[in-house]
C-alpha cells in the first residue's frame, strides 16, 4: 500500500511539473493522510490531522478562486464578442462608406473633366466674340459652368466629410484594438503575480 501510494504521487508530480498549485496540495494531503494512517503517537496523528484540514482549506481557497476567475472569464468572453460584433459591425459601415466616397470620387472627376471642356469651349468661343448666337452660346456655358462649379463644391465638402468621418473610425477602431490588448496584457500580469503570490505564500 505504501508504495502503491508514493508511485501515485511520483506520476502526478511529474504531470504537475516542479508539484506547484492544486495537484501539489492533493499530493500533500495524500502524503498527510498516510502519515496519519501510519502515526504512532496520539500528538503525532493530532498533527498530521491539523495539517489535512490546512490542505483542504487551501484547496477549497483555490477551487473558490478558480471559480470566480471562471465566471471573470465568462464576463470578459462576452465583453469580447460583444466588442468584436460592434467592431465588425464599424467595419462594414466603413466598406460602405468607402464605396460611397469611390462613386463621389468618380463623379467629381466627370464634373472636372467637364469643366475642362467647357473652359476649352470658352476660349474657343472667345475669339468670335461678333456673332450673336455664339455669345448667346458663351452665356449659357457659363451659367452652366457656375452650376458644375457648385456641384463640385459641394461634392468636395461631402468628401472631405467622409474623409474625417472614416479617420475617426479608423481611430476608434485601432483604441479598442489597444484596449483589447492592454486588458489581455493586464490579465496576464495579474495571473502572474498572483501566481508568485501564492509560491511565496508556500515558502
Amino acid at each position: 500500500g505504501r508504495f502503491s501510494s508514493d508511485e501515485v504521487i511520483r506520476k502526478r508530480l511529474l504531470i504537475d511539473g516542479d508539484g506547484a498549485g492544486d495537484d501539489r496540495r492533493i499530493n500533500l494531503l495524500v502524503k498527510s493522510f498516510i502519515k496519519w494512517c501510519n502515526s504512532g503517537s496520539q500528538e503525532e496523528g493530532y498533527s498530521q490531522y491539523q495539517r489535512m484540514l490546512s490542505t483542504l482549506s487551501q484547496c477549497e481557497f483555490s477551487m473558490g478562486k478558480t471559480l470566480l476567475v471562471y465566471d471573470m472569464n465568462l464576463r470578459e468572453m462576452e465583453n469580447y464578442e460583444k466588442i468584436y460584433k460592434d467592431i465588425e459591425n464599424s467595419i462594414a459601415a466603413a466598406h460602405e462608406k468607402i464605396s460611397e466616397c469611390k462613386k463621389q470620387i468618380l463623379q467629381a472627376k466627370r464634373i472636372r473633366k467637364n469643366r475642362q471642356e467647357y473652359d476649352a469651349l470658352a476660349k474657343v468661343i472667345q475669339h468670335h466674340p461678333d456673332r450673336h448666337e455664339t455669345l448667346k452660346q458663351l452665356e449659357a456655358l457659363g451659367k452652366e459652368l457656375q452650376n458644375l462649379s457648385h456641384i463640385k463644391e459641394n461634392v468636395e465638402d461631402k468628401l472631405e466629410l467622409r474623409r474625417k468621418q472614416f479617420h475617426v473610425l479608423l481611430s476608434t477602431i485601432h483604441e479598442l484594438q489597444q484596449t483589447l490588448e492592454n486588458d489581455e496584457k493586464l490579465s496576464e500580469a495579474e495571473e502572474s503575480q498572483e501566481t508568485q503570490m501564492e509560491a511565496e505564500t508556500k515558502q
